[in-house]
């Protein structure tokens, strides 16, 4: 399982190893159990707020899993991506680093979240 490194400007940088099932589980869930101050609202994809920056850090596979269609439309509507990127993305299976954290399903692979 990978590891998650948590980061933002007014907190202390914070790494935690997803565990074993943690694959089921979103950003969000994932930071809230481990008491990280993720902004978030709705906690459905619906209002933008759990906004995050993700970078790969590994070289396995593409990162998280692939953006819902409610994540779709937010981050189109807060300017995150354009259509020509969404229909880019479906061809080469390859997300935006714009993600919501309660919508995002980590992969086994190591990751920088910004927030």
């Amino acid at each position: 399982m990978p590891n998650i490194t948590f980061s933002n400007s007014d907190y202390k940088q914070k790494t935690v190893y997803a565990v074993a099932g943690s694959h089921t589980e979103s950003i969000l869930k994932i930071a809230k159990a481990n008491k990280i101050p993720v902004d978030f609202s709705c906690e459905d994809g619906e209002c933008g707020t759990c906004l995050i920056k993700v970078t790969r850090l590994s070289d396995k596979g593409p990162m998280g899993g692939p953006l819902t269609e409610k994540e779709t439309k937010v981050l189109k509507e807060l300017g995150k991506v354009s259509k020509k990127e969404i229909e880019q993305m479906a061809v080469d299976d390859l997300p935006t680093q714009w993600r919501l954290a309660c919508q995002i399903i980590v992969r086994d692979e190591d990751i920088l979240v910004e927030y």
